[in-house]
């Protein structure tokens, strides 16, 4: 048995097997049912905003794409964890990982880069119909 196997149920034959490898899985192994994370358009439509947005520099802010993807993702209520540095001098953050957002979730947070795109007369470079 591979170490590890993802399926996505989409009809009845992954169902099958599911759990026929639920069946054959030895003791002590996990299994998880989780709802879908993000999709490739959403990741794509989502960098294409932050690039935008990076580019308009709104309030003369001028951060990255993936400096305004944190500020986003704060904003959008997914908070990240703080530890410790190695040496004791300060902090380090973890998270803002949107790959482990849900579909939903991350609908959430294209909706608020996009909402404060608008409120602060950012062009967009893509079609507002792919945004939808």
């Amino acid at each position: 048995m591979a170490d590890k196997v993802t399926i996505k149920l989409v009809g009845p034959e992954q169902r099958q097997r599911a759990q026929k490898l639920i069946l054959r899985a030895p003791a002590d192994y996990v299994v998880t049912i989780s709802e879908p994370t993000r999709t490739l358009d959403q990741n794509a439509l989502m960098w294409a905003a932050l690039a935008d947005i990076a580019h308009a520099k709104p309030d003369g802010r001028e951060m990255t794409p993936e400096q305004w993807k944190c500020a986003f993702m704060d904003a959008a209520g997914f908070k990240p964890e703080f530890v410790p540095a190695l040496e004791g001098n300060g902090f380090i953050c973890l998270g803002y990982k949107s790959s482990r957002l849900t579909k939903a979730q991350f609908s959430d947070l294209v909706e608020t880069i996009f909402e404060f795109g608008a409120r602060k007369g950012v062009r967009w470079s893509m079609p507002m119909d792919r945004a939808a």
